[in-house]
């Protein structure tokens, strides 16, 4: 990829400097050549080939690192960002004014500061709106440290607890309303000049490793040790502490600089913990959420405050995190810098391929990750080409969940699906180098992929919270960004152009057995067509050693494989025909031709109107006698704004959402193992859905009861 840059952004504190900076990447993406097939002769023109474009996209690009390497910060922004258009340079936080001279001197550039607590709760409303399960709340004695939250389509109001050297407190309660409402000076700077003086160790995170060994009721005077237990008029555990560094006045010892640390952490995080809680009560607030560089990702700090914030307010208020906390004045400042772009218009993503991920909070897993200057190294946002938005018809936006199996709780799920995807990775790697034939370096970037997409999942193994909550869609993401980075835009390219070419020539003397078929059979018939269409998929390792040994193997054979007895359909085709259907399916194939037409085929004849989230340049070699459906828009082709096997319905397309309300939408059928198995299988629609896909994975049927290939058919009715 090539980058170019626009714009810069530096923010300073006391001990980091994030760096934010705009590029424009460019990348290759596959695209499905469009054919008119009048006047050709179709069996000597291919009927399916997919060319590969190039394309231009906006990334943002946010570094931190310690303020001992601002001057090979300010090289690189020199070396790299810098262009003779470049005038000024954006700076925010409290190390815009330390470092202003410096700045100007090694740039030549002027600094242009920005107000921090704009910056910051810009920032804060970014990532909220932008970024799934940035949000999480921690958990003490939990197998999973981190409980992702999912994202609430209205984010306001809330309380944002800003803990740098002070605490400063904000309401807000709009994209451009907020108000401060309060704050202490009582913060991260007090913790690090009394630990300081206390320990003389002079470095922030060797003051919280100190923390981590020790053991504060070595030093602090506890309820039990006034009272000789709990005091119970009052409801007081007996653990509870009654005052901090209490036992120094009274003890003739030396205490050590581990359980000095460890009281002062915990005197400062209560202190802020119950400050934060007094305020949202008072303002009828239930979330708040904590940053600054006071947090740290540091397991001590969160887990104290998250206690003082369910002591105080009796649990009615939740203590939350954010994953990239660390960035929020940076992106922030970028976002008031690119104001004239308006980027909030568009949907972001994180890149997973150049973000660092979340660390782990136990300093045995990863120790040397703890010298890592906070949370993240790297975050990479990319833009979207268009606004990404709910489904109009899920019951609840703010409880729908897309996936259905969460692999950062269940530990024998992790294990298998990291395994999983390791042991598919050499095959997928040779995939994409074959898919290039003729690029001379597509077998070094295809091994560079190769090992970028295993370091990524042994960082899973050790942090399955990396990025978020842990599922299969989370790992197909990954290696899908991973795969974009080195221009492997689609492995499956040829294997598809060869699959669509057999089942396009055989599209007719299918509907021609269908039309011959009796009402009811051919329900059936149709049926079990979608699912046998469904038992080709590459990625399946099951699917793809029978297409490997098995050349012949077709969409009969597929049927024959199917688990499960027939029976009479749920599903009413046999009564008025529904306004129109929305079908959730794959691009390509088998499945979509021989399984998926045939079907759209049989709810057109009965009237309903359709629309079908896949890529659109496919259908232009489909069925020539479907043409004044399509002439008369009765059969639209619309984008979900996801290439993921995977589906997201709180992440789709804008554009399918504005059809799903003209077109007054009331059947909705999801097709395939990914978008009806690993995501959506418990998503409550407020429309007849259907849901089916052949299960194509030996562990997973067998957990689920059930033999590979076996079926799932799934039809509701909402409640009235």
């Amino acid at each position: 990829p090539t980058a170019v840059c626009l714009r810069n952004i530096i923010t300073l504190s006391g001990s980091l400097t994030k760096l934010a900076y705009y590029s424009t990447v460019q990348h290759k993406v596959a695209r499905v050549r469009s054919f008119d097939h009048s006047g050709k002769d179709i069996d000597n023109e291919p009927l399916y080939e997919i060319s590969v474009q190039e394309e231009i996209t906006a990334r943002l690009h946010f570094i931190k690192f310690e303020n001992t390497y601002i001057e090979t910060c300010l090289d690189f922004i020199k070396d790299h960002l810098v262009n003779t258009e470049t005038k000024v340079i954006k700076a925010t936080g409290g190390g815009a004014y330390k470092f202003k001279d410096l700045i100007e001197k090694k740039l030549g550039l002027k600094v242009d500061k920005e107000d921090v607590m704009t910056c910051l709760i810009k920032g804060c409303n970014f990532v909220l709106r932008n970024i799934p399960h940035e949000v999480f709340a921690y958990q003490k004695d939990s197998d999973t440290e981190f409980r992702f939250q999912t994202n609430h389509p209205n984010i306001f109001p809330y309380l944002l607890v800003n803990i740098g050297s002070g605490v400063s407190i904000v309401k807000v309660e709009s994209e451009d309303k907020f108000e401060w409402i309060g704050g202490s000076s009582i913060g991260g700077g007090t913790f690090w000049g009394l630990g300081a003086l206390l320990t003389k160790t002079k470095k922030f995170d060797e003051l919280l490793q100190l923390a981590s060994k020790g053991q504060h009721t070595n030093v602090d005077m506890l309820v039990k040790d006034v009272y000789g237990g709990a005091y119970q008029t009052l409801g007081l555990s007996g653990n509870l502490i009654a005052s901090s560094f209490g036992k120094s006045t009274t003890a003739d010892k030396e205490f050590s600089k581990e359980d000095m640390a460890k009281s002062l952490l915990h005197m400062i995080s209560n202190d802020i913990g119950q400050l934060a809680c007094l305020h949202a009560k008072l303002h009828n607030l239930d979330k708040i959420y904590f940053g600054g560089f006071f947090i740290r990702g540091h397991p001590v700090t969160m887990r104290t405050i998250t206690y003082s914030i369910n002591f105080f307010s009796k649990g009615e208020v939740q203590a939350l995190f954010l994953r990239h906390e660390g960035y929020l004045g940076a992106i922030g400042a970028f976002l008031k810098g690119a104001e004239q772009d308006n980027p909030n218009q568009y949907s972001w993503g994180e890149n997973y391929a150049g973000s660092s991920g979340l660390m782990s909070t136990s300093p045995d897993v990863y120790p040397m990750q703890r010298t890592r200057s906070g949370t993240f190294d790297m975050l990479e946002m990319d833009r979207l080409e268009r606004p990404l938005v709910n489904l109009p018809l899920l019951k609840d936006p703010s409880t729908y969940i897309p996936d259905t199996v969460d692999l950062t709780d269940d530990a024998m799920a992790r294990k298998y699906w990291l395994t999983c995807f390791e042991e598919a990775l050499d095959g997928v790697a040779k995939r994409a180098a074959a898919s290039q034939p003729d690029s001379v370096d597509a077998q070094e970037r295809a091994e560079k992929f190769r090992q970028k997409y295993w370091n990524k999942l042994q960082t899973l193994r050790q942090q399955p919270f990396a990025y978020g909550t842990l599922t299969v869609r989370s790992l197909l993401d990954t290696r899908e960004h991973c795969l974009n980075e080195f221009n492997f835009p689609d492995p499956y390219s040829k294997v598809k152009q060869k699959e669509n070419g057999i089942a396009l020539k055989c599209f007719q003397s299918v509907i021609e057995s269908l039309d011959s078929l009796g009402w009811e059979e051919r329900q059936f018939a149709l049926v079990k067509g979608l699912l046998a269409g469904n038992v080709f998929d590459w990625g399946a390792k099951a699917v793809s050693d029978v297409l490997e040994s098995e050349p012949q193997f077709g969409f009969e054979e597929a049927k024959s494989k199917l688990q499960g007895k027939g029976r009479s359909l749920d599903l009413d085709l046999d009564g008025p025909p529904h306004k129109c259907a929305l079908i959730f399916a794959d691009n390509s194939g088998i499945d979509i031709i021989l399984g998926v037409f045939p079907f759209v085929r049989e709810l057109l004849s009965r009237g309903t109107e359709m629309y079908k989230a896949l890529l659109k340049q496919l259908f232009n070699t489909f069925i020539f006698s479907n043409s004044s459906a399509l002439r008369d828009e009765k059969l639209l082709l619309v984008q979900t704004g996801s290439s993921s096997p995977c589906l997201d319905l709180s992440r789709l397309d804008q554009g399918l959402a504005v059809l799903v309300r003209e077109r007054q939408t009331d059947l909705v059928v999801i097709e395939g193992m990914g978008r009806a198995i690993h995501t959506n299988y418990y998503a409550v629609l407020r429309c007849e859905s259907l849901k089916l896909a052949v299960i194509k994975n030996s562990w997973l049927a067998d957990r689920l009861g059930g033999k590979i290939f076996s079926v799932i058919f799934k039809y509701e009715v909402p409640c009235k």
